[in-house]
């Protein structure tokens, strides 16, 4: 069998479709004004969550705590058995029309599943605020893409908030993604961009989403747990080969030691690497939904951070991303060498 012909070669199919994804991702990212697959699964969760929840989690209003926690159960089976089965049908449907449509279907919905260049795009508007605006301009951009209060942020404060984001983003939405992609394609893909969007919007420790979004939180904590330390070991080889700005002797030390110094036990292991690559103090204490939080420092302030500090992280993502591309298309060579 000759893996590089396409005819009824799906597995060969689909590894051309995956990389043009990743480089669809870094061309051109998520066009604007266009209808975005995750938002429809934005709505289908916030949709679900008003019909299961109604109005619960008002003070003084009397709660039914397991009775909340077995709708939180079925609400996530429900978001991500609907977002698999959807994907399902429209990969199955453009397959049988025609390989090369599939292709390009898959393709398409690959680079929706990445975030790698919308979460550049993202952070470098809170550096260019920073740069070349005003403190409110700043603290508008990266409320745009952190769950925290910024309304009280300083200049430190707001580029600690972009770096974390960039870090934390690059395991959840940069690696993770490539990862379940790469074995399931889009329909594994999106059935993870489900968990991690439901954990976005429900997974909260607050009054309302306590007790129905802990499943959701739990489930993003299972699918994030071994691409959280991919990502960490990626980006450690990334802060060697990635030149001075980087330190990869740091990177493993404050790994090491820091990677559990969050509730969570993914969202520190590549916030640590980043955090020691860079040689800067991130996370500690912030506010969210006006109540302050506690939280450890992760890394060592070797120096003050600065707003170079983010286009540095989105460096450290983009070449944690090209390690695991490339690693990938080793196991694929060696794969297509032996069939």
């Amino acid at each position: 069998m000759n893996f590089f012909d396409l005819k009824d070669n799906i597995f060969a199919a689909h590894i051309i479709a995956f990389l043009i994804g990743v480089l669809l991702d870094r061309l051109i990212g998520d066009p604007m004004n266009f209808p975005h697959p995750i938002r429809l699964i934005g709505n289908l969760i916030s949709l679900l969550e008003k019909t299961f929840l109604g109005e619960k989690g008002k003070e003084g209003q009397k709660r039914d705590s397991k009775k909340e926690f077995r709708r939180g159960i079925l609400f996530c089976l429900i978001v991500i058995v609907t977002t698999a089965a959807v994907c399902a049908i429209i990969m199955f449907v453009s397959y049988r029309l025609n390989i090369y449509f599939g292709i390009l279907i898959e393709s398409i919905l690959t680079c929706y599943i990445l975030a790698a260049k919308s979460l550049k795009d993202e952070s470098m508007k809170v550096y260019y605020a920073l740069k070349n605006g005003t403190l409110e301009d700043a603290r508008f951009a990266v409320s745009m893409i952190v769950g925290r209060d910024t309304k009280t942020l300083d200049e430190n404060g707001i580029t600690r908030a972009a770096v974390e984001t960039v870090a934390e983003n690059t395991s959840d939405g940069v690696i993770a993604p490539l990862i379940y992609t790469f074995i399931g394609g889009p329909v594994l893909g999106f059935a993870y961009k489900a968990v991690n969007t439901m954990d976005s919007m429900v997974g909260y420790h607050n009054d309302r989403f306590e007790f129905f979004g802990k499943t959701a939180a739990k489930t993003d904590d299972v699918f994030n747990y071994i691409p959280a330390r991919i990502c960490a070991y990626l980006m450690i080889v990334a802060a060697f080969i990635g030149g001075p700005d980087f330190s990869g002797r740091d990177a493993i030390k404050i790994f090491k030691r820091d990677r559990y110094n969050h509730k969570s036990p993914n969202s520190a292991q590549a916030e640590s690497v980043c955090a020691g690559a860079l040689g800067v103090r991130l996370a500690g204490d912030a506010y969210y939904f006006g109540k302050l939080v506690k939280k450890p420092f992760i890394g060592d302030p070797k120096r003050e951070i600065e707003c170079e500090d983010i286009e540095r992280a989105c460096r450290l993502m983009y070449i944690a991303e090209v390690l695991f591309v490339d690693l990938m298309l080793l196991i694929v060579l060696f794969i297509a060498l032996i069939m």
